[in-house]
């Protein structure tokens, strides 16, 4: 149990750099939250191409389980944010923009829905293309 805690810290740790990071190079974007936007909408992609591709290479343990604790749990977990998505929201209500809140959280979910399952589709075609089965 402890190293699975350090291995999702570690990632969570450097997952919340990078969007950390990001957020600072796009900068103000106006109402809508684009680098949000953007973290959580590739996140979603990232996060459905990592979780098919584990699971066609086998169980979830050993060296598979410690990949998606790692990168799923932990860069993903702390890449993505739900709480922000959420403030923003709050902070386009408090600040005029319903219109801009509502399809702020409408789009997230939308897209970031569709870019889940494009990573999911990612992941299964690189599967076949690489000839490669996997435990399914």
């Amino acid at each position: 149990m402890l190293p699975d805690l350090g291995i999702v810290a570690v990632g969570g740790a450097a997952g919340s750099l990078a969007r950390y990071l990001i957020t600072l190079a796009v900068g103000e974007t106006g109402p809508f939250p684009l680098a949000t936007f953007g973290i959580n909408v590739s996140g979603a992609f990232l996060l459905g191409l990592l979780v098919e591709v584990l699971t066609r290479l086998g169980a979830d343990r050993g060296r598979w389980r410690a990949t998606r604790l790692l990168l799923g749990t932990g860069v993903l977990g702390g890449f993505t944010t739900y709480s922000l998505l959420a403030a923003d929201t709050a902070e386009l209500l408090l600040g005029g923009e319903p219109w801009a809140a509502l399809g702020y959280g409408a789009a997230t979910l939308v897209v970031g829905g569709a870019g889940s399952w494009l990573g999911v589709l990612s992941g299964r075609a690189l599967r076949l293309r690489g000839g490669g089965g996997g435990a399914r």
